[in-house]
């Protein structure tokens, strides 16, 4: 489907495109993603697996891509007022009061990005920067090439590098008490 005819869109117009089109809105601007690699997928099946296994009979939810989160929406904001909407490729939430039927509507607990050739500047430079801004307070990238994740944490509202683990590594999750994930599965 062609997007409308416009410089600036708002969320309104991103409910009304179609479902099967990935799109992300940053600052009124639609970035249409490429279908992820099978890779990406096995490594996005897997995180979500050990954190689900994990989050079993606890209050926070991991969500995977598709799934839509408006960084910046206030309470009180209209669908008409929201300019950016991304779809990380898993999402961390705790605060239920965050989500909706459509997503969630601020920054979630902890943001987990897998990289692939056509993203690693989106998700390295352009996300990195969103996630900060919004105050996303865990951010992980996962690189299937060199089978390493790097882990950047908040502080005084600036990411900084706080682990990088390899594909022989258990890595911790800051944001969950006593989680650790196997990366020996992951990078199978």
């Amino acid at each position: 489907m062609a997007l409308p005819k416009e410089e600036t869109y708002t969320y309104v117009d991103y409910l009304a495109w179609d479902e099967n089109e990935r799109i992300e809105l940053l600052y009124g601007a639609p970035v249409l993603m490429a279908p992820p690699s099978r890779r990406h997928q096995e490594i996005l099946t897997e995180l979500t697996r050990q954190l689900a296994n994990f989050l079993e009979g606890k209050k926070c939810r991991i969500y995977p891509a598709p799934f839509g989160v408006r960084l910046f929406e206030r309470e009180g904001d209209g669908p008409e007022d929201v300019d950016t909407v991304v779809e990380p490729d898993l999402s961390l939430i705790c605060d239920h009061s965050k989500l909706d039927d459509q997503g969630c509507k601020g920054a979630p607990d902890m943001v987990i990005e897998i990289l692939s050739p056509s993203t690693q500047r989106h998700d390295r430079l352009t996300k990195l920067n969103l996630y900060q801004r919004a105050g996303v307070r865990e951010y992980w990238i996962v690189n299937p090439e060199d089978k390493t994740v790097q882990v950047m944490l908040l502080e005084e509202g600036v990411y900084r590098v706080a682990d990088v683990r390899t594909a022989q590594d258990i890595i911790k999750v800051n944001s969950l008490e006593g989680c650790y994930l196997e990366l020996e599965k992951v990078f199978r």
